[in-house]
């Protein structure tokens, strides 16, 4: 076995970051060494929370645990993974249609940078777990706490 730091970074928008990721993260660390959660930016999209709030309710979700990043990157996730050391990239799959997108992606990632990408599948219960639906709650002032993760739960109720 290699004495090389297993290094994933799990890319996404998380807007807002929810128990999905907050469980792929904390699987993967059962793979990975290391796990940089990066924040994607996209100044043509924007965002319906500040890409500082979210880097902020990340580090508080996993707060303690330092083999646990939280990075903001724009550009190519496989440019930004190269700059932050990542051997892997880390993408959670909720159904049959999230596979056939994130396989493109890969497929041309692997192409591009020759970094590999390992899927992990959503549980059952997370599977629906979606941030656009989480934050279509938020903005209509419904109960989104069960799709937030405990540690940031309040915050985000607050934050719309």
């Amino acid at each position: 076995m290699s004495d090389t730091k297993r290094t994933a970074i799990f890319p996404g928008s998380f807007d807002p970051f929810t128990v999905g990721h907050e469980d792929i993260v904390l699987r993967g660390l059962q793979i990975f060494d290391e796990i940089i959660v990066a924040v994607g930016t996209n100044s043509a999209k924007g965002g319906f929370f500040p890409v500082e709030q979210r880097m902020a309710w990340i580090r508080k979700t996993f707060a303690g645990m330092a083999q646990v990043k939280v990075e903001s990157y724009s550009g190519l996730t496989v440019d930004a993974a190269k700059a932050l050391g990542a051997t892997h990239i880390l993408r959670g799959l909720r159904n049959a249609a999230d596979f056939e997108y994130e396989r493109i992606i890969e497929q041309v990632n692997k192409q591009m940078s020759g970094i590999e990408t390992v899927f992990l599948i959503a549980r059952p219960e997370h599977a629906a777990t979606a941030s656009s639906i989480v934050r279509d709650i938020i903005v209509h002032r419904g109960d989104a706490s069960m799709f937030i993760p405990e540690a940031i739960r309040d915050e985000v109720k607050c934050a719309n």
